[in-house]
């Protein structure tokens, strides 16, 4: 049985990385930088200029701001500062009416806002963003984490400082987990401490059916529930698995005012650890404890994975998102430890590599190939097949598995990011 104070430390780790957000959470964390620096200033700014890492730029440039119609950081910078509220975190838009927009859309015709890359930093999440107004200036920095404030001032004074000893992507004192302890976690918490994952059913499921209401991103979603995908596919589980899963993230790229529970700052991980999971319960009529455990067993995955990783990379994150929702799936089959650790390492045979080019409608498509991958994998692992340590970057060893992954993702993709965000910011 794992120790009290081990579990209780992978329940805090679990609601930190999994939270309510907003729209994109790229834009949404600028926005919540610009809110927090115009709070410090104490007045609306005249003038607003964010130095964001090229991780930030590269998802926050071609994705919907919610609720106003629009794409991009400019809209999303104007409005933290007009409606904007640092007590929301990543909802911090949700109080956007059209007066505001409006409002918004003068501050940017009138060139306040200056965005800028920030040179001479490692880190790939790092938001600082400076205020002027009424002879005042304020400043406030995000940094490793779509929430951490470790900087805040105002004229001269120090407001807030906590940059000492941060590290790239660190979360501090964060339990390290391998996939055996995630499983026993998942398998042995006891229910009333991590029923809360349920809530992630609630938002994203949630997401799906609002989503149903409008025509958002490339409606992937709807195009998979319609006659001629049903003569393709069928009206199967895979498919209602599919068409739920990209429905969701259809509204959340598109721009809709659709809150959904995220992981590890990504919303679109979140709808990929959950949806598919929630699905196949309802399909395969899983019980509600049992639906529990696999959404914890996807959502930690997710996480873990990430530890290595990092919040922001070269990496889809649907490809991380994915594989815990293969591990929830596998389980929900009737899987075995053994028969998660088969799914995960499909699952990388596949997918690794693919790559992060920004946050944006089309963000769908991916998300439905690492699913479709997710429900191979998982229908592979239940007939005790699985990739060996004789093909490609596969170890016997299923942690080191994940570590090579990480590795490529972290590492051996930067000259692949860097490729990508040049020819992103080099558009005609």
């Amino acid at each position: 049985m794992i120790e009290k104070k081990t579990r209780e430390g992978i329940i805090e780790l679990m609601k930190r990385e999994i939270e309510p957000a907003v729209g994109c959470t790229e834009p949404m964390a600028v926005a919540l930088c610009v809110s927090r620096a115009t709070e410090a200033l104490g007045t609306k700014p005249d003038k607003i200029t964010a130095l964001l890492s090229a991780n930030i730029l590269k998802n926050a440039m071609g994705v919907g701001i919610p609720g106003t119609g629009m794409i991009g950081l400019p809209i999303a910078i104007a409005l933290g500062a007009i409606i904007g509220k640092s007590e929301y975190q990543l909802e911090v838009l949700k109080d956007v009416s059209p007066e505001a927009i409006e409002q918004g859309k003068q501050f940017i015709a009138e060139g306040r806002i200056h965005i800028q890359l920030k040179q001479g930093i490692s880190d790939k999440l790092y938001i600082e963003v400076q205020c002027e107004g009424d002879g005042h200036n304020s400043s406030a920095t995000i940094q490793g984490s779509h929430t951490r404030f470790v900087r805040v001032t105002r004229d001269n004074e120090v407001l807030l400082d906590e940059q000492a000893g941060l590290g790239e992507d660190s979360d501090g004192d964060e339990i390290a987990l391998n996939l055996h302890l995630v499983y026993d976690f998942a398998m042995q918490a006891p229910l009333n401490e991590i029923d809360f994952i349920l809530a992630t059913r609630d938002y994203n499921i949630k997401a799906a059916k609002e989503s149903l209401k409008g025509n958002y991103g490339h409606c992937l979603g709807k195009t998979m529930d319609r006659p001629l995908s049903h003569g393709i596919f069928g009206n199967t589980i895979f498919s209602r698995i599919l068409s739920k899963t990209a429905l969701a993230c259809d509204a959340r790229m598109g721009g809709a005012l659709i809150p959904v529970m995220s992981n590890s700052g990504s919303g679109n991980q979140g709808i990929c650890a959950t949806n598919p999971v929630a699905v196949y319960a309802i399909e395969n009529e899983n019980t509600e404890e049992e639906l529990t455990r696999a959404l914890t067993l996807s959502h930690l995955t997710a996480i873990y994975i990430k530890q290595s990783l990092g919040k922001l990379s070269a990496l889809c994150g649907c490809v991380v998102a994915s594989i815990g929702s293969s591990c929830g799936i596998t389980y929900l089959m009737g899987g075995d430890y053994n028969r998660i650790c088969y799914a995960v390492k499909n699952m990388i045979a596949n997918l690794t590599g693919m790559i992060c080019d920004g946050a944006k409608p089309s963000c769908a498509l991916k998300i439905s190939s690492g699913v479709s991958t997710a429900l191979l994998s998982a229908v592979l692992a239940m007939e005790g097949r699985h990739v060996t340590s004789a093909e490609g970057i596969i170890d016997d060893d299923v942690d080191r598995s994940i570590r090579n992954l990480t590795i490529i993702g972290a590492d051996a993709m930067c000259a692949t990011d860097n490729m990508v965000l040049d020819i992103m910011t080099g558009k005609k």
